[in-house]
């Protein structure tokens, strides 16, 4: 085997070219591919093969921060998914026996490295897969057959599911990580694949379905949302399963050894589980089981059998078994003395197939004489959720002259924010005073027609306040019209024309509404009252696109917080790209990097996904949220010259060309610091239309940038007067300011001196060390040296100035920490509340200090993480 092995070598120290990837689970799918045929030909597959496939999916390295090894460990176990779908049906029927697989499936799982650098998210949530060996007395302890319905609670990255599906077995998948759950979705298509807490299972499924196995390995003593450790955990997650179970199924459970009827601490546990189900089988083994995946943990297997009707629990299950040595032990044991599976109670078709996955075993006969049944499937959701109580929001119309205190205006800057043309009885106002411009407060928006349509509870409860509630209005409002002309989208939706009223391609766009306010007027609060008010009416379908994925728990929260359902704001990243996206409704919310992905190969474009699920006449809300992201969408002209349109802003400019009838709302409280980046802001008929006098984008820029910031000013007030913009932001009335003064002490005066000194140095021996780094020649008779490699110089030098303000700066800021803490003190105790913003919080470099350390001396951690790496490297901590 010396050939292979060097041939093995070679390739893993092949160049890296690397492959940029956009999603992480199509990433690490795609470096399963290509272990997968390493596994097939028994090639060793060592650290270095793993970090080589990972750098390319990724487009760098671990140190870089692209990927962590708990990815490379989960792309490795995938491999192994991908080769026993390949190969695991005709090894499982040339073995014969589970004992006869068994050395070959340990011998595939041992070309992968140990799991040997664990990541805090392992540790945190107990994420150690099943290994195949163990998986597959699992499998013995289940007889699955072709009639089961299989689910796993905790399905991980699939180890034990892959040897359910080659059994014969229909797969339910369910995992509470979200990364590992839109993994699955990909390495496992067209099983359903939930995200539900385990340990809550049966609370959360459909009342229909019923598996008739279920294969868990669940966290030993983790419990979802409980920081601390809770020796409840297994109980927890077998008592739901046992619930959800179809009555005569059978649940084969991975615990902790210690996890025991025969345990004193576990009498009770025990007593109430077996009140519905058979205990038929119960074996520990040692922790060599797991080693390969990064523990020594002593391990259980026990088999339950859910009661049927009439029947009464209890243990049957010998107690008194020494603890196995290995899984070969344990396996002897399960094929020895597991019992037959129960006849099912309940009767639901599932397909048919052979009786066990092992020809060569013996026939079993069954314990009770019931007609035999089959499993219930899972089923797609398709019903809707029911209709929301909501009613018209009930306001009335003045003239902003009616109101001397709104007519006046001072002669400040901002003016104190009120409603200039409608009244709203009931609602509260603004926790906090708004203020908006004075050009903005010169004009009043104009009388609206359109009423929202509201729960009750977001008027009588301030759910909104009366300024929030505005917003809505005006956007609905704006929702209602369509800008002039008629135009025609190529199939790409990248070039619009002019065309004919008539023409049968031609299309209208429906008006859009900007929301500009700043912090604490609560623009996420506003837009799910949008969403709100279009999910009252029937449109539910709406697009969430932000700047970072985040902020998806903000969306969520400003979403709850009006009632509704948190989940209904779905990540895009759960579905793969290229994918059917499954929802019947629900709030999709995506970013816009995400958003540009082009297509790939028959992969279509993430935005042709997202068109395919709203439907090309989808009428719902498309909501930009920091809109600005999307600048410069048509390009400009730059002082280098012509600036390529970004990516982003093209991406969302498509999406707007081929859903005219969208309600789109534009929301940033910066959108745009040059008129040049208003171009994605399509909806509001800047240029084109009859509300401004500029008949292209063109003009409207030449026009605007020749006004400056005071024609800027004046197209805001425009806006405002046609009810397409707001713009209100917190009033700092009353607010003071005070500078806190660190006077220097002699001695850091001489540590800023010496440090001074020191760079110095390095500064007079730069251009040295950049000749002997090849990257300029040596000194000409004119004193200067020859640039060899002009980005790799300019690069250095920048490399050396980022480093050294990064050092001064977090050189002053320790010296000026004393000061900062004795204000503090000094302001606690006065009464006041002290806000302390963190510019970074150094969590980039904790991890990359605490990846280094084996998680067995976590309990005394002693490690550099003051800013010296941030301080003497290229790599700044970004966190």
């Amino acid at each position: 085997m010396t050939h292979l092995a060097h041939f093995a070598t070679e390739r893993a120290l092949a160049p890296v070219v690397p492959i940029p990837s956009l999603d992480t689970a199509a990433a690490i799918l795609s470096v399963a591919e290509a272990l997968q045929p390493d596994l097939a030909q028994g090639f060793q597959i060592d650290a270095l093969r793993l970090r080589v496939e990972m750098e390319r999916a990724f487009g760098g390295s671990d140190a870089d921060g692209a990927w962590d090894w708990k990815l490379a460990y989960e792309a490795g176990e995938a491999a192994l998914v991908l080769f026993l779908r390949k190969f695991g049906r005709a090894l499982l029927t040339r073995a014969g026996s589970p004992a006869a697989l068994l050395p070959i499936l340990a011998k595939v799982a041992g070309l992968l490295p140990t799991h040997t650098r664990r990541s805090e998210e392992m540790e945190r949530f107990q994420q150690f897969s099943t290994p195949l060996p163990m998986g597959l007395a699992a499998l013995a302890a289940a007889q699955i057959t072709a009639r089961d319905l299989v689910l796993e609670p905790s399905a991980g990255t699939g180890l034990l599911a892959i040897l359910a599906e080659i059994a014969g077995g229909s797969l339910m998948l369910n995992e509470l990580a979200d990364s590992r759950a839109v993994f699955l979705r990909l390495l496992f298509p067209g099983r359903p694949v939930t995200g539900f807490d385990a340990a809550q299972i049966d609370d959360h499924l459909d009342e229909g379905v019923r598996p008739s196995v279920i294969l868990m390995n669940p966290p030993f003593s983790v419990v979802a949302n409980v920081d601390a450790r809770s020796t409840e955990a297994t109980a927890r997650h077998l008592r739901s399963a046992l619930a959800r179970l179809a009555p005569g199924g059978r649940l084969v459970a991975i615990s902790g050894a210690g996890f025991a009827p025969d345990a004193s601490a576990w009498d009770e546990t025990f007593a109430r589980l077996t009140e519905t189900a058979h205990l038929v089988f119960t074996g520990a083994v040692s922790g060599g089981a797991f080693a390969k995946h990064g523990t020594s943990f002593e391990t259980r297997l026990s088999v339950f059998d859910k009661c049927r009707g009439g029947e009464a629990g209890g243990i049957t299950a010998d107690l008194a078994r020494p603890i196995s040595p290995d899984v070969a032990s344990l396996l002897s044991l399960i094929t020895a003395h597991v019992p037959p599976r129960l006849e099912l109670e309940q009767v639901a078709p599932a397909g048919q197939g052979r009786s066990s996955p092992f020809p060569g075993n013996p026939a079993r006969t069954t314990r009770a004489s019931i007609s035999k049944v089959r499993a219930t499937p899972a089923k797609t959701s398709t019903t809707t959720a029911a209709p929301i109580a909501a009613a018209d929001l009930a306001y009335s119309l003045h003239d902003a002259a009616e109101d001397d205190t709104s007519a006046r205006l001072s002669d400040a800057i901002y003016e104190t924010f009120r409603l200039q043309a409608i009244d709203i009885p009931g609602a509260e106002p603004h926790p906090t005073k708004l203020v908006q411009s004075a050009a903005m407060a010169s004009v009043a928006p104009p009388k609206p027609t359109y009423r929202p349509k509201l729960p009750a509870a977001i008027l009588h409860d301030g759910l909104l306040s009366d300024a929030q509630l505005e917003t809505v209005i005006y956007a609905g409002e704006a929702h209602g019209a369509y800008l002039a002309g008629s135009w025609s989208v190529d199939e790409t939706g990248d070039m619009v024309s002019a065309a004919p009223d008539d023409a049968p391609d031609a299309i209208r766009f429906r008006r859009g509404f900007f929301l500009g306010d700043g912090t604490g007027a609560g623009k996420g609060r506003q837009s799910a009252g949008i969403l709100l008010d279009n999910w009252a009416r029937g449109r539910r379908k709406a697009l969430w696109i932000s700047k970072s994925d985040k902020l998806l728990e903000d969306a969520q929260r400003d979403w709850s917080a009006l009632g509704q359902e948190r989940l209904l704001v779905t990540p895009l990243s759960r579905f793969a790209q290229g994918r059917h996206i499954p929802l019947t409704e629900g709030i999709l919310f995506t970013t816009y990097a995400t958003l540009r992905s082009e297509e790939r190969g028959v992969k279509k474009s993430r935005v042709d996904q997202i068109v395919d699920w709203l439907g090309a006449d989808f009428d719902g809300v498309i909501l930009f949220d920091e809109s600005h992201a999307m600048a410069n969408a048509a390009g400009s002209k730059g002082e280098r010259g012509d600036v390529t349109a970004s990516q982003q802003g093209r991406a969302g400019l498509r999406l707007q060309h081929k859903l005219p009838n969208a309600r789109v709302v534009y929301v940033s409280a910066t959108g745009a610091t040059s008129v040049h980046n208003l171009a994605y802001a399509q909806r509001l008929g800047l240029w084109g239309g009859e509300d401004f006098p500029f008949a292209t984008r063109s003009e409207f820029v030449d026009a605007i940038e020749a006004g400056g910031v005071a024609a800027m000013e004046v197209l805001a007030r425009d806006l405002r007067s046609l009810g397409l913009y707001t713009a209100r932001s917190l009033s700092y009335d009353g607010v003071e300011y005070e500078l806190l003064e660190h006077a220097l002490t002699p001695e850091q005066r001489g540590i800023y001196d010496a440090y001074a000194l020191a760079f110095g140095i390095i500064h007079r021996n730069l251009s040295a060390a950049l000749e002997a780094a090849n990257i300029t020649g040596p000194a000409s008779s004119t004193g200067s040296g020859g640039t060899l490699n002009r980005q790799a110089k300019s690069a250095a030098r920048s490399a050396f100035e980022s480093a050294k303000q990064r050092f001064f700066g977090h050189l002053l800021t320790s010296m000026k920490t004393p000061t900062l803490i004795s204000s503090i003190d000094a302001d606690l105790a006065a009464g006041h509340a002290a806000v302390i913003q963190i510019v970074s919080t150094g969590e980039a470099l904790m991890e990359r200090r605490l990846s280094d350390i084996p998680t067995d001396e976590w309990n005394d951690v002693r490690v550099d993480i003051t800013p010296r790496e941030a301080c003497l490297s290229g790599a700044p901590d970004k966190t």
